[in-house]
């Protein structure tokens, strides 16, 4: 198996994924949507220095994590590609940011450390957040969430063309590269000299297939705009977005982990 078949495999499983059946499956998309949304708001929201704050938004993912049947193992493999960009953009704070944060013995931590922290807490819950709506939702559900809320059509268009299409690329480059290691047993990769044609050759290959892709879709009524999936709403997706948007406010406004705190020390935090 080589690398985009490998790629191509991931993708059909995120598809898998969302076809289980659990109590936040059988949420509505529109519901799931707004509140993660809601989420990634409050989530990057929090000053770079409050860390109690951010972990404590790590309730979301987490309660959605067993309810869903999903592990967040699943979400670091699937987003390993993105973590670390996220992780990147602060890599130098402990080292542009110096002001004192507290000393061990001799040995003093700079606040650049702590806010470090706190974004690789925000990039985790922010990624787990996305992971969960999209291993939970099909990506029509979602389209149609989008359309209830007067996304424009062309934008929710662009979105559902490019994620269908993705799978057909991918599976053009995995045929691709079985010819050519077919044609050079031996080598590992495709050679330097090779990267040129074999571009032109997936180019040229994409458009064709959009173009049987596209008739396929005017032969079945396509009129350039794809038909919203329409969703009845229940109260239970209702109060689950109720719930969860008045939860994270909470979370945000009230310090509910320096409270814990307070009382378990008996006041001395």
């Amino acid at each position: 198996m080589n690398k985009a078949e490998y790629t191509l495999r991931e993708f059909y499983e995120m598809d898998e994924l969302a076809d289980r059946r659990s109590p936040v499956h059988r949420f509505s998309a529109l519901s799931k949507l707004a509140v993660t949304v809601v989420y990634l708001f409050v989530v990057v929201s929090f000053d770079r220095y409050d860390l109690t704050g951010v972990l404590a938004m790590a309730l979301y993912p987490y309660l959605l994590f067993a309810m869903s049947g999903l592990t967040f193992g699943m979400c670091i493999h699937k987003m390993r590609y993105i973590l670390p960009l996220l992780i990147f953009a602060g890599i130098f704070n402990p080292f542009l940011d110096r002001n004192v944060w507290f000393v061990i013995g001799s040995v003093s931590v700079s606040k650049g450390w702590l806010s470090l922290a706190v974004l690789i807490v925000k990039a985790v819950c922010t990624v787990s957040a996305v992971f969960l709506l999209i291993g939970t939702t099909k990506i029509d559900a979602i389209c149609g969430a989008l359309r209830r809320i007067h996304v424009p059509s062309m934008l929710v268009t662009l979105i559902l063309l490019t994620y269908r299409y993705m799978s057909v690329l991918t599976e053009e480059v995995a045929v691709m590269t079985d010819a050519y290691h077919l044609r050079a047993p031996r080598q590992k990769g495709i050679d330097v000299s090779a990267w040129g044609s074999f571009l032109g050759q997936l180019i040229l290959r994409s458009m064709d297939r959009a173009r049987e892709l596209y008739a396929s879709m005017l032969l079945r009524g396509y009129t350039g705009e794809f038909p919203a999936e329409k969703q009845k709403g229940d109260s239970r997706s209702l109060i689950h977005a109720l719930v969860w948007c008045s939860v994270f406010l909470l979370l945000r406004f009230v310090p509910v982990i320096r409270i814990i705190g307070t009382l378990v020390t008996g006041g001395k935090v």
